[in-house]
């Protein structure tokens, strides 16, 4: 499923936000978009949550009910999540794993994510519907995941086990991910998901990174080999910049835009901070990281984080939201979103997709953007 393009600024055309273009504050007399045009000319676009809970992207026509526009509208639906609690990452200095416990940016009431439980379904293109428990799911990442969490490609291994499928796959080293070879004997699979209440999107991430939620809906389907080789350089390249740097993650370009914050900054040395230490093994590095360590670094005064259990009718979140950076404060239908990853797949067309920073892992990412929305 293709997501739609622009090369239009989005104030201009309301269509989408293609953020393979770089984003240019928007004018002065153009702050605020009127959120009915936004929302009739865009057909598909959707918040889920205000006051900074801002989870955005152009999802297709055809997977919104006739009557999601009216419903998306109405402002109390969504800027009401619940609960919201407010933690804020302030500038510090960098240091050692135990300096970093005692750190302003340390949140002092942490939470947890429910494990996954409950009947889960998954969808093959031409092979069949499965269903599978997902209590019964091992995952093949421990190195990544923490006991009863695992990921999209787990379950894959789990029918593969219950000779549900044939599932032929290795773990590519130069890839350091799993590699689905042959699926029935059927070759050149990929996949694409969402959890509750989101819509199938185009990506460029690893299937054995992803974490699972309860009420995700998944479908594997058959891909161009070409594609899935280009992918798989992307990945690669992660590898190959990560080898490069002695081990450690640095991100060759990152910027934040939005009315409040413009900058840009170059090299960013990114460092683990165990925010989900319930759902990833610690060490793990998330997108949300190179933030908390921008703010480390003293580059940034203020990072806001908000905890959300739910929002509207996704359900469950269970995730921190990015509801501040500096002078920049989410409310209403505005607030920051992100994307990470390979450059050949920029926006829409592979590295912006809606996994909470928090649990997004990322390996040695070649840029990272987190801009500003309003709906």
């Amino acid at each position: 499923m293709k997501s739609r393009d622009c090369d239009k600024e989005c104030w201009t055309c309301g269509t989408c936000i293609d953020t393979a273009q770089q984003y240019v504050p928007r004018p002065k007399q153009q702050e605020h978009v009127n959120r009915r045009r936004f929302l009739q000319s865009a057909a598909a676009c959707v918040a889920f949550g205000g006051l900074g809970a801002v989870l955005s992207a152009c999802a297709p026509e055809e997977d919104l009910a006739p009557d999601a526009l009216s419903e998306r509208e109405v402002v109390p639906d969504i800027i009401e999540p619940t609960p919201p609690v407010e933690n804020e990452v302030e500038n510090h200095p960098a240091g050692t794993a135990s300096d970093r416990e005692n750190s302003p940016w340390n949140i002092e009431e942490t939470h947890s994510a429910n494990l996954p439980q409950g009947t889960g379904t998954i969808e093959i293109r031409n092979i069949g519907d499965f269903t599978f428990e997902a209590g019964d799911i091992q995952t093949l990442r421990p190195d990544i995941f923490q006991d009863g969490h695992f990921s999209l490609f787990d379950i894959l291994v789990h029918l593969g086990l219950n000779s549900d499928i044939a599932l032929d796959y290795h773990f590519d080293e130069s890839l350091q991910t799993h590699a689905i070879d042959a699926i029935n004997g059927q070759r050149d699979w990929w996949y694409e998901a969402h959890y509750s209440s989101g819509w199938f999107e185009t990506n460029a991430f690893r299937m054995d990174h992803y974490p699972y939620k309860n009420n995700s809906r998944i479908r594997i389907f058959g891909e161009d080999a070409n594609t899935i080789a280009r992918i798989h350089q992307a990945f690669r390249g992660d590898i190959e910049r990560l080898t490069r740097n002695g081990g450690t993650v640095v991100i060759p370009e990152l910027s934040i835009r939005s009315t409040e914050v413009d900058e840009v900054f170059q090299d960013v040395v990114v460092v683990p901070h165990d925010v989900r230490s319930d759902v990833l093994q610690l060490g793990t590095v998330t997108a949300l990281d190179a933030l908390l360590s921008l703010a480390d670094q003293g580059k940034l005064h203020r990072v806001k984080l908000t905890w959300y259990e739910q929002i509207a009718r996704a359900d469950p979140v269970d995730n921190y939201w990015v509801d501040g950076i500096d002078q920049a404060e989410a409310a209403g239908g505005c607030g920051f979103v992100y994307e990470t990853g390979p450059l050949a797949f920029p926006g829409f067309r592979g590295s912006h997709i809606h996994i909470p920073s928090d649990v997004r892992v990322t390996i040695s990412p070649e840029y990272a953007h987190w801009f500003w929305i309003c709906l």
